[in-house]
């Protein structure tokens, strides 16, 4: 049990190219099979620190690897959803943008010995990132042109509404990691 969390973690990130390889198949059920390794790696995320906490095992390995495993598993999808949805360009590179800003902030900050805490609204950001992300990637697992357009709509309108929630929630860490950062150094990096 001590391990479950990081297997879980370790799971999300193998997930991802099973879950690129079905994007790529096409066709209905090769969506829904996207669909569900998608939704399976993002329920992950949760449990793996839920359950760290609950059993008391979190450790520095996991600490380090659970972002990166969202960032990959949100990269992933973006990049594969951008070939496919070219209006989601602008969103994807803004989401990208501030997730590389924020870990390289967080990061430097360890090194300073300060924690950048996630909050309450990053973790809002990130789920409504992940249902946005599910929404479009379900949008192609209907022959229906309705219900497709309409899952596709309101994926593009809660990808938007992720970048909303993406630049709040790095403005706050900017602002909370000024007083902490240093713009010189007597010593080189």
């Amino acid at each position: 049990m001590q391990n479950l969390p990081n297997i879980l973690t370790l799971l999300r990130i193998a997930v991802i190219p099973l879950f690129v390889g079905a994007f790529y198949l096409g066709g209905t059920l090769a969506a829904w099979v996207a669909f569900g390794l998608f939704v399976t790696a993002a329920v992950t995320d949760y449990f793996d620190g839920m359950l760290a906490r609950k059993l008391g095992v979190t450790s520095p390995f996991g600490a380090c690897l659970d972002p990166i495993a969202d960032k990959l598993l949100v990269f992933a999808a973006l990049f594969m959803l951008v070939g496919s949805q070219p209006q989601l360009l602008i969103p994807a590179v803004i989401i990208a943008f501030r997730e590389v800003l924020i870990s390289g902030m967080r990061e430097y900050l360890a090194k300073a010995g300060v924690d950048l805490k996630v909050t309450g609204l990053a973790k809002w950001k990130t789920t409504v990132q992940m249902t946005a992300i599910s929404a479009v990637i379900l949008s192609g697992g209907f022959s229906d042109a309705a219900t497709a357009g309409g899952l596709l709509t309101l994926g593009v309108v809660l990808m938007w509404v992720a970048v909303i929630l993406t630049v709040l929630t790095g403005v706050d860490y900017v602002r909370k990691a000024l007083p902490h950062l240093r713009w010189s150094s007597s010593t080189p990096d």
